[in-house]
């Protein structure tokens, strides 16, 4: 049996299986607020907050648990992850 692929008329080898390999783990699947997202890892929920870029005041939580804005770098996103970024809103 060959390592190689056919794809579009063109031999690929073991390397081509490993690059996609490598372009597949540099993403992060997450939920956000119910919807599934890919983003790009490494992932914090700074760099979330930075790409989506909430109105204040807003609040984040990550599976389940609030995160604290001194902790926004330090937590890191990892596939599956539920991640809801909740913005406060008035009314009256």
């Amino acid at each position: 049996m060959s390592l190689a692929w056919a794809r579009g008329g063109q031999a690929w080898g073991p390397n081509w299986r490993v690059m996609t390999d490598m372009a597949e783990t540099s993403k992060v699947r997450i939920h956000l607020n119910g919807e599934e997202l890919s983003i790009d890892a490494p992932a914090t929920v700074t760099t979330l907050v930075a790409a989506r870029k909430p109105r204040p005041p807003f609040a984040v939580e990550v599976n389940a648990q609030l995160v604290r804005r001194p902790s926004y770098d330090t937590t890191e996103l990892r596939n599956g992850d539920k991640v809801e970024i909740v913005t406060l809103v008035g009314g009256g």
